[in-house]
């Protein structure tokens, strides 16, 4: 049949059936998905974060930033510098003894002072422990031997003292010189982590052999600068070229005089400086020997 330009055929059995067809059975309902296919999208209305990679909108259960603020004077401001598991430390201090990369990119961006801190207090402990040996051995069978707990004192003055002002310093000078890499808790790490060589030094350092001694010390001072130079270079060399020799010539110079008092002051067998056994009393001033023996100390 045919109406207004349209053809249609139609099948119709040999009955005059149009066909049997069961729609009730064939027909199923579902309910639309229409609304959600429309946000997914992104339509008029909706929320599109999801497909953009924006993160949500913050909202008052979730945290704003004022509930991520670290004050000075709380805990939770210090408690992020130490915020580092045992295997990075020790991976970071096989990086300080055996360097193959910069060290810096071993941090990956995350400087931790947790390392910095133990290696400092290992090594006063042990340059107390190894200075009093070497005291020992010094006076031994000239009387009475006496601990000298300034040693401990003064050991935890250099290492700490050293440690945390002259990256301090260093970063102040690379701040006042246009330097926009340079970053206070990284040369603090680097300092802390370039200390670790002491502890084997001062372990051995205790030699009443003099020239053995210096040898260990030099040594310690040759691994432990070229550590430093190594890393800081890139960061100097962010500076003119007159101030990056200048600094560097400085970072040589205080690890240098940071060598001569750790041999000077606490392995002095056969030191320029060394007073002599702690047990034993100076001579007068008029050069004699003061009457009696002086008793002997224990602390």
């Amino acid at each position: 049949m045919s109406n207004a330009g349209y053809d249609a055929v139609v099948d119709i059995d040999d009955e005059g059936d149009l066909g049997h067809t069961d729609l009730q059975e064939d027909l199923e309902f579902h309910n639309s998905n229409f609304n959600e296919s429309q946000s997914r999208k992104g339509g008029p209305g909706g929320n599109n974060s999801g497909s953009s990679g924006l993160p949500p909108p913050a909202t008052a259960g979730s945290g704003g930033a004022g509930s991520s603020k670290r004050y000075l004077w709380t805990l939770s401001f210090y408690a992020q510098f130490f915020d580092v598991d045992t295997s990075s430390v020790l991976a970071r201090c096989w990086a300080a003894l055996y360097p193959r990369a910069n060290f810096l990119d071993v941090l990956e961006g995350n400087p931790d002072l947790y390392g910095p801190f133990w290696i400092a207090t290992t090594v006063v402990l042990i340059l107390f422990l190894g200075g009093t040996i070497s005291q020992y051995l010094a006076s031994e069978g000239k009387g009475p031997f006496a601990y000298d707990f300034k040693l401990l004192s003064g050991a935890a003055g250099l290492i700490y003292g050293y440690t945390l002002v002259i990256p301090v310093v260093l970063f102040g000078a690379l701040r006042y010189f246009g330097s926009e890499s340079a970053n206070l808790l990284e040369c603090w790490a680097l300092y802390g982590y370039a200390n670790l060589i002491w502890v084997p030094v001062a372990l051995i350092s205790w030699s009443p052999i003099t020239i053995l001694n210096w040898v260990f010390v030099g040594v310690g001072f040759g691994l432990s600068v070229a550590f430093l130079l190594r890393n800081l270079y890139p960061v100097l060399s962010a500076t003119d070229r007159q101030t990056s020799k200048i600094l560097l010539i400085l970072v040589i110079a205080l690890h240098a005089g940071l060598a001569l008092a750790i041999k000077i002051l606490f392995f002095a067998a056969g030191s320029p400086v060394s007073g002599g056994p702690e047990g034993d009393t100076p001579p007068a001033a008029g050069g004699d020997q003061p009457a009696g023996d002086a008793p002997p100390r224990f602390f």
